[in-house]
């Protein structure tokens, strides 16, 4: 029997939200969306989404998941979503403190949860998730990077010239100011299609945003581009040949927000990747049309299928 479509606009049944406090006291939000009445899980599956995401963003798929037989988990990075507290448009002059949330998040789910453990990481998301793995190396049994931020897209700059403008901007003191203008209330009309060849898709976000504001965090600022540079700089070929827990990496060619070669790299150094590249599609493939969501929902459940056996009955 086939489910009914989940609301993309609605908490979904079952779903819990609470806080879940960093290692220095910051408010974490937090969704857990575990089997229903009790029912034995799949096993467990956090996701961890890209710069200015919030859980509400993601549903769909986080539904797509629990559907098949997982308890699921998400959360809003440090300053974003509803764990932005007072920084202003997702500003961090360093990815460090959201490698540190992300790993003793991870921790603790893993030790609160059933086995087996996979995490999936979208864009910002992806990357984090990678370094993650690199450097602190959870238990997981698998993990999905998808369109991960392994490199910045700088075109028409070569990448090399784009670090350079973004540290020298946010040194000349504007590492706070935002990167580029955003025209008026609503996005520019070039957003929806680097994201997403859906245009009901796109509207959720703008519906989500409209009733919490804050989650609107604008274009990123000087400051953040070069914490990303400097961040990206360090997952190099002998950093990233350490990374032994299965990995799946999905990216899209036609991707303007990240580096298509940068991943194409980064999966010929990983010992233990597989790639596929979609030919025709936008940056956020979860939320896509659904020749290509769907597609890459598959390629994921079969992943994980293969890669993350739920362990043997006693």
């Amino acid at each position: 029997m086939s489910l009914p479509p989940l609301d993309r606009r609605a908490h979904p049944d079952g779903a819990i939200f609470s806080v879940w406090k960093a290692i220095d006291g910051w408010p974490i939000r937090r969704l857990d969306w575990p089997r229903p009445d009790g029912a034995a899980a799949r096993g467990s599956l956090i996701f961890v989404g890209g710069r200015g995401d919030f859980v509400e963003k993601y549903l769909e798929a986080l539904g797509h998941w629990h559907a098949q037989g997982w308890n699921v988990t998400a959360f809003d990075w440090r300053g974003q979503g509803d764990s932005r507290g007072d920084i202003v448009g997702g500003h961090l002059d360093s990815f460090d403190p959201l490698v540190a949330d992300g790993a003793a998040l991870i921790a603790d789910w893993i030790a609160a949860t059933p086995a087996p453990h996979v995490a999936i990481g979208h864009s910002m998301g992806g990357h984090l998730l990678l370094r993650i793995l690199a450097e602190r190396r959870p238990p997981l049994d698998a993990a999905v990077l998808i369109a991960p931020m392994i490199g910045i897209n700088s075109a028409p700059l070569p990448p090399w010239l784009g670090r350079q403008v973004a540290g020298l901007l946010a040194d000349f003191g504007w590492r706070a100011q935002p990167a580029w203008k955003q025209q008026g209330p609503a996005s520019p009309p070039f957003r929806q299609a680097h994201l997403t060849s859906s245009v009901e898709r796109y509207a959720d976000e703008a519906w989500w945003k409209q009733r919490q504001p804050g989650f609107e965090l604008g274009p990123p600022s000087w400051g953040w581009l070069r914490a990303a540079y400097h961040s990206t700089a360090g997952l190099t070929p002998e950093r990233l040949a350490g990374v032994r827990v299965p990995l799946l990496i999905l990216g899209t060619d036609r991707d303007r927000l990240v580096s298509p070669a940068a991943i194409r790299r980064a999966a010929a150094a990983l010992p233990n990747a597989q790639l596929h590249m979609f030919h025709d599609a936008a940056h956020e493939l979860l939320r896509e049309s659904d020749p290509v969501r769907l597609d890459a929902l598959a390629r994921i459940d079969a992943f994980l299928d293969a890669k993350a056996r739920p362990p043997a009955a006693s």
